[in-house]
């Protein structure tokens, strides 16, 4: 009985999910969720005291599985992240759903701020200031009249720019839009396109343009593998 019950929760959020994801918040309404979900309007209220409460299950799931994104994103190479993170959002916005639906909604589950997809931008202003302040081998070192908030302002706005412009366009969600646009933008970061250096296990090399190789070895000179 618990079992069956586990599956209604998670078929309901799994059809806020849908609706969120692929249309607005307004679509994810009491009539199409147990549509969806195909459950009646008394197992959604079993579950959840609202529709509202359900889309903020939808938010929280979300943030858990983007907060993850993000830390393994901006494990290793400081001027490398952003790159990581644009490629690995991409890949999540255009494959996942919950993602997707999540980045379109606030922490109270509705159409009101602080919004995931604000706390995530966040997350990498702040990343790249840490990182451009730390400077070392594995930080991001700017020209020396570029101060940390200012590279922190450019990381955001590719960011912030490849996430909307997939909504219309799934190409630029494409990780190999962002490691083509990241590979122009990050040599103002201090890291020469397509240069290895070795992470702080010392057992991986982490490229300029955000891709990482197990053997430290670029592949170009025949000595390792694409």
């Amino acid at each position: 009985m618990q079992k069956r019950s586990e599956l209604t929760r998670q078929a309901l959020v799994r059809a806020a999910t849908e609706l969120i994801a692929n249309g607005r918040l307004a679509d994810a309404g009491l009539v199409n969720i147990c549509r969806i979900a195909g459950v009646s309007r008394g197992a959604l209220y079993h579950h959840f005291s609202s529709t509202a409460e359900l889309v903020a299950e939808v938010y929280a799931q979300a943030h858990s599985r983007t907060a993850a994104l993000a830390e393994d994103s901006f494990e290793g190479s400081a001027a490398g992240a952003p790159a990581r993170f644009s490629a690995a959002l991409g890949t999540a916005m255009s494959e996942d759903r919950l993602v997707r639906a999540g980045m379109r909604l606030s922490a109270e589950g509705s159409e009101e701020p602080p919004w995931l997809r604000d706390e995530l931008l966040d997350r990498v202003h702040a990343k790249v200031v840490e990182g451009a302040r730390h400077g070392g081998e594995t930080g991001a070192r700017g020209p020396s009249d570029t101060r940390p908030e200012d590279l922190a302002d450019l990381a955001v706005v590719v960011t912030a720019g490849l996430e909307s412009l997939g909504y219309t366009d799934v190409r630029w969600w494409d990780p190999r839009t962002a490691r083509r646009i990241w590979a122009m933008v990050l040599p103002l970061f201090g890291e020469a396109v397509g240069t290895a250096e070795t992470d702080a296990s010392g057992s991986a090399s982490v490229r300029a343009d955000g891709t990482a190789r197990a053997d430290g070895t670029d592949g170009a000179d025949g000595t390792g593998q694409d």
